[in-house]
């Protein structure tokens, strides 16, 4: 991750993609352990795949301003609330980066 290697600390994004595999695969532990939007993003996934295949397009008229905004907010104070406590309590919420 190009933003850990600059600055040191995990990004909101870092380790979505380990938590989205793991819910995919149905270890939804793993995937909360890692991050907490990891089942999110896997049902989201899957649910826009077969949408896709059912209509045989790739559809994303379900993007929007105001779905993407209230996203983006709520991934940075999760992403605030991981590193208030793991830099402020020394309790590690990011497997593998300290």
């Amino acid at each position: 991750c190009p933003f850990i290697q600059v600055t040191g600390i995990p990004s909101p994004t870092c380790y979505l993609t380990r938590a989205t595999s793991y819910a995919l695969q149905g270890h939804l532990i793993q995937s909360v352990n890692y991050h907490l939007f990891g089942p999110i993003v896997a049902i989201l996934l899957l649910l826009w795949s077969i949408n896709s295949i059912k209509k045989r397009e790739i559809n994303l008229k379900g993007l929007n301003i105001s779905r993407f905004l209230f996203t983006m907010i709520t991934l940075v104070l999760y992403w605030l609330i991981r590193l208030c406590i793991t830099y402020g309590f020394g309790i590690n919420l990011f497997p593998d980066a300290i």
